[in-house]
């Protein structure tokens, strides 16, 4: 069972949906199915029942999620724990995310690579900086390894300068880290959207660098595509799935809020598991409902214009720099439990 997150952009369901697929092509020996968080249908829970129509008597849930904050430790688990409630005769283990592997920074080295060939030669890396750019969560573990992402590049690529970015609820937004770019002399700027789909949030990180571009002519703004379908990315989701049957998919909790004392976020130790996507659960895309949502806010998440207190990228203000908490949120300690 592949959980993805969702989106209101029909593209990125439409790639996630490609991705599954190419999952089932190469995993053969299992039934597949997939499903979303929010938004887009199937949503998790129809999977799951789907699976069970067919017999299934023991599923491994992976996410489909490039690293572990409040999606995958909370709100994922909980809706795999509500289905295995309802139906104890089923067996479920659920993987962890794909983390920081090295499989996964050579797909990121070779989509960075192609952009600059197709950019073509004239500016060396040692003048290029590379911005790396994360969805942005709450979680201080899961950013802190979008910069890791960034310095791992940084160093293995031999770029000038390598910076982090987020699209929402942390710090640097894009457009306040391509500002501060362009200050440091670079001939060339590579932007890197460290997802792996498209939507509303690639978007963004695209037209914001654009309006950089326009901005400042004197430099070379290049748009890297993000990790798709990339070979290495569908062999680090085969080997979570391996985890999970070998008892190996644990997930790192050595930086974990719910699980350690982290400086600033001291008060979510220890807080009780829970999922909070009920109000947007396979309400549809933008497709379905024929109109943009009109996120003018500028917040960079795929959501409607709620305050989802303690989600990973709701209600926050990009002109504010305070850490936005997710208290009262917990997390399944990346295994069925």
């Amino acid at each position: 069972m592949v959980c993805g997150h969702g989106s209101r952009d029909p593209d990125a369901i439409r790639e996630f949906q490609a991705m599954a697929r190419a999952l089932g092509r190469q995993l053969k020996q299992y039934e597949v199915e997939s499903g979303f968080l929010e938004f887009a249908r199937p949503v998790i829970r129809d999977g799951l029942e789907a699976l069970k129509s067919r017999g299934v008597r023991r599923i491994l849930a992976i996410p489909g999620m490039l690293f572990a904050a409040g999606h995958v430790k909370n709100d994922v688990p909980s809706e795999i724990n509500e289905f295995a409630h309802a139906n104890p005769e089923i067996e479920l283990r659920f993987g962890r995310d794909l983390a920081v592997d090295p499989r996964m920074l050579r797909a990121a080295a070779e989509r960075v690579a192609e952009t600059e060939r197709r950019a073509g030669p004239g500016i060396a890396r040692a003048d290029t900086l590379l911005l790396v750019v994360g969805r942005g969560t709450n979680d201080p573990d899961a950013n802190s390894n979008v910069a890791k992402v960034a310095r791992m590049l940084w160093e293995g690529m031999e770029f000038g300068w390598a910076e982090p970015a987020y699209s929402g609820v942390t710090y640097p937004l894009v457009d306040a880290a391509l500002a501060r770019a362009v200050r440091l002399g670079f001939k060339r700027i590579v932007v890197f959207p460290y997802f792996l789909f498209t939507g509303v949030l690639v978007k963004r990180i695209y037209d914001w660098t654009d309006a950089a571009a326009a901005a400042n002519p004197g430099i070379e703004f290049v748009k890297a595509d993000y990790l798709n379908d990339h070979p290495l990315v569908l062999e680090t989701f085969i080997d979570r799935v391996h985890e999970i049957t070998a008892g190996t998919g644990n997930m790192n909790c050595q930086m974990c809020k719910y699980r350690e004392r982290i400086v600033g976020f001291e008060d979510d130790l220890g807080a009780p598991q829970a999922g909070h996507h009920h109000h947007v659960r396979g309400i549809g895309t933008d497709a379905d409902h024929g109109h943009d949502h009109g996120h003018a806010h500028g917040d960079g998440h795929d959501h409607h214009g709620h305050d989802h207190h303690g989600h990973d990228h709701h209600g926050h203000d990009p002109g504010d720099h305070h850490r936005h908490h997710d208290r009262g949120h917990g997390h399944s300690h990346g295994r069925k439990r």
